[in-house]
């Protein structure tokens, strides 16, 4: 019985001297100040207590790529294939000669044979 009286006797005293440090910094932190008590009862059983305000952790944002940008290529336009004329037409008119048997033409005030 003595084990177990000495043993609330010590965590009464603990009580007491963490509730004194948490007064006594209370005045400098201006209400900062978080209190925790925490016990540990055997290889993986831990007991904790606290005051402090519950962390929750920042949810991770992910924000898509943009959408890809497709550019189309400029249009190529050809111009047609230049078409050359020749001058412009004469008319040769042809007479029959029939002294001569031939034809013939006039060109600049000229008869010429052909």
């Amino acid at each position: 019985m003595t084990s177990s009286r000495s043993l609330i006797a010590k965590a009464g005293l603990a009580a007491v001297v963490l509730a004194a440090a948490g007064t006594a910094s209370v005045a400098q932190a201006g209400g900062h100040v978080s209190v925790a008590i925490g016990a540990n009862l055997g290889p993986s059983i831990a007991i904790s207590a606290t005051n402090a305000p519950y962390y929750y952790a920042p949810v991770p944002v992910y924000v898509a790529p943009p959408a890809p940008v497709y550019y189309q290529p400029a249009p190529v336009y050809y111009a047609p294939a230049p078409v050359y004329y020749g001058g412009p037409a004469l008319s040769v008119k042809y007479y029959w000669s029939p002294v001569h048997h031939r034809y013939y033409y006039y060109h600049q005030g000229r008869r010429h044979w052909r």
